[in-house]
């Protein structure tokens, strides 16, 4: 459970957003920042068979973080652990920079992953800590949206460092900027940590692990580094199967399940969890093969590929975002993933017609088709199951949409890597024996290009083949996700979910907490966000309290300065608003002699008529959100109304302390 936002000045938080969303831009940038430098990096390292565990590493480390961090967070403080993401971070990044062969790269990339996967998900937790919830959904909504500006930027960046620089700068990049989010976090993020420790299921998160790594391995090695019959290939998808089956005996005990089974009898999150899945497979696996054909088959250098990439990721935001507003319009959506995975189907056996004479725009309308079928399908999974489960899994289920998408692209990166590891050196074996080259030469991008015109078509030849059969294995998986679309049901989408489509950091795999609480203070922040206008002029006046403006405004902040010591002082109910405290002793004086506080010393507190009083605001506001949450939970579990209790006692106390100082002390005047 988190607590309540901190009372901090609006420099001090605006510095903490800046240092968040920097460390969020840094993380979900190198998702997609290696795919055009991948090219130059097997040039340089060699190693082309592990070529897509620089990608697969990143993403599982990334993904089994996620599940840890935010847990840790809460016992430990997100202060520690954000501090700690960005040091792994860092660390990944340089000895990325430093890698002098493609095992190191591999492992390099993995730490790089648990930072990454810390900075995405605390980062998220720390803005709920210094941002009060009237404002939250506004800085969700910025934040959520660096993940699209990273799939878009991550593959141009990537380029531009290959081209102007060196590979090893889309690495090194991260230092200065990491270092500058080191420090301005250590000064100015606030200490806290959850009022209830949470229980870690550290038995799941191991097996779900050891499932995933073996038989990302399995698909990664298998037919190419070891036969599929061999020991090592057996042994290993066995020992993948027993990880499988001992998760699932875990996740039946585990007092709170990283992801409960009880969910997949819900038929629809189950075919909500197979399409992330499938989405996850799709677009990950088309973002980092197509740069290799780009470069090797098109010539172009790795600036021009990340360019020439932009049909893909433009079909993809347009489509998603397109998308989020209809749902959100309409409250439809069943439509969007039938049509999508045919997209996604029919992109996929287009990009395996190219071949060395496709010119880029035919090749550029195919992606466009991929990626708007990725695009029409992503928003889709969230929304349907945020407003299908129940409140208790509201977390777990979110999350678990994220965690399986995020799966899904690891293994369409495996697979698509063990297609193309296992294609390439037969038919380069051919091209090299047809054109008598060199064989070392035709293994770097800078070789293909220097070889003579007449010999170079037959080697460019040979990279389009492999990839043909690359996009042409991937069409049955889309075609399963047809099937699964077909299967899904048009339910009633809540209100709150379809809000929250409409956030492109939803839709683009923004990593979700596993904690139900954080995720409804998230859509109720979205709900105020999109009120335009704070509720708490409209709360009093439906809530009959005998206060005007000027003294509710007091009374939340005698609240908030004396929570701890229960009582507060002028000097601390002004605090952080830069105006004299002087000014609002009339306004006090005024409560005081009401009969709702008294005043020892200067020290002001509650009356038992003033607290009475109080009461009745947190309870006019937890009808206010009542109304708005009226589509959540009929049965209204203790679990659900306590979390709507915390939330009216945050609207209470956050809901005019944004108030400028010259406004707070026009309010003080205008009512003495």
């Amino acid at each position: 459970m988190d607590t309540e936002a901190q009372p901090v000045g609006r420099g001090t938080r605006n510095a903490v957003v800046v240092a968040i969303m920097l460390g969020m831009l840094l993380a979900a940038l190198d998702q997609t920042i290696v795919a055009t430098a991948l090219p130059t990096i097997v040039s340089d390292l060699g190693g082309a068979n592990h070529l897509s565990w620089v990608v697969t590493s990143y993403l599982l480390a990334e993904t089994i973080m996620t599940a840890l961090i935010g847990k840790f967070g809460d016992l430990y403080g997100r202060k520690p652990m954000f501090l700690i993401s960005v040091v792994l971070f860092l660390a990944g990044s340089a000895l990325c920079g430093m890698a002098d062969s493609m095992l190191w790269l591999v492992g390099s990339r993995a730490i790089q992953g648990l930072g990454a996967g810390g900075l995405m998900v605390t980062a998220m937790a720390v803005i709920a800590d210094v941002v009060p919830l009237s404002e939250r959904g506004k800085y969700q909504g910025v934040m959520g949206s660096v993940f699209g500006v990273s799939t878009v930027a991550g593959p141009l960046l990537g380029g531009l460092f290959v081209d102007h620089l060196s590979w090893r700068w889309a690495f090194y990049v991260n230092i200065p900027l990491g270092i500058v989010v080191l420090i301005v976090a250590s000064i100015t993020l606030p200490s806290v940590k959850a009022a209830v420790s949470p229980k870690i299921d550290y038995l799941g998160i191991l097996f779900i692990g050891l499932a995933a790594t073996g038989l990302t391995l399995v698909t990664t090695w298998g037919g190419n580094e070891y036969a599929w019959t061999s020991t090592v290939i057996i042994s290993m998808a066995v020992g993948s199967v027993v990880a499988l089956m001992l998760f699932v005996v875990v996740e039946r005990r585990a007092a709170e399940p990283m992801l409960p089974l009880r969910l997949f009898r819900s038929r629809v999150f189950t075919v909500c969890a197979v399409m992330s899945f499938i989405i996850g497979f799709a677009m990950l696996g088309g973002v980092t093969y197509l740069p290799t054909y780009l470069q090797f088959v098109h010539g172009a250098s790795a600036t021009e590929s990340g360019l020439q990439m932009l049909p893909l990721v433009g079909g993809l935001l347009v489509a998603s975002i397109v998308v989020g507003q209809i749902i959100s319009k309409t409250g439809r959506y069943r439509l969007f993933p039938i049509i999508g995975t045919v997209l996604i189907g029919g992109g996929l056996y287009l990009l395996s017609l190219l071949d060395n004479q496709t010119p880029y725009v035919e090749t550029a309308a195919f992606m466009v088709v991929l990626g708007l079928g990725v695009g029409l399908c992503m928003p889709v999974p969230t929304v349907v199951v945020q407003s299908t489960v129940d409140y208790t899994d509201l977390g777990v289920a979110t999350s678990g949409v994220s965690f399986l998408r995020t799966m899904g692209s690891s293994f369409g990166v495996a697979v698509f890597g063990s297609i193309y590891a296992h294609q390439l050196p037969v038919h380069l074996e051919e091209a090299v024996r047809a054109t008598g080259v060199d064989p070392r030469v035709v293994t770097t991008v800078d070789g293909v290009r220097s070889l003579p015109p007449d010999v170079r078509p037959a080697i460019t030849a040979a990279y389009a083949e492999s990839l043909h059969v690359v996009f042409l294995w991937a069409v049955p998986v889309a075609a399963l996700g047809f099937v699964i679309a077909l299967l899904l049901k048009e339910v009633p989408l809540r209100d709150t979910a379809r809000m929250a489509v409409r956030d492109v950091g939803e839709n683009f795999a923004a990593p979700a907490s596993f904690d139900s609480e954080h995720e409804l203070q998230k859509l109720t922040a979205l709900v105020i966000q999109h009120h335009r206008r704070s509720p708490a002029p409209e709360v009093l006046a439906q809530s009959g309290i005998p206060l005007n403006a000027a003294q509710a405004w007091m009374i939340m902040r005698v609240f908030r300065s004396g929570a701890e010591s229960g009582s507060a002082t002028l000097a601390e109910i002004t605090g952080d608003l830069r105006v004299p405290p002087g000014v609002f002793e009339p306004l006090a004086t005024q409560l005081v002699a009401d009969g709702y506080l008294s005043e020892t010393l200067g020290h002001y507190r509650f009356t038992t008529h003033g607290l009475e009083l109080f009461q009745r605001f947190v309870g006019a506001f937890r009808v206010w959100i009542l109304d708005r949450l009226a589509d959540w939970d009929p049965d209204n579990t203790e679990a659900f109304s306590a979390a709507v209790d915390r939330l009216a006692a945050q609207m209470i106390d956050q809901g005019h302390s944004l108030t400028t100082g010259k406004h707070a002390a026009a309010l003080a005047t205008a009512s003495t």
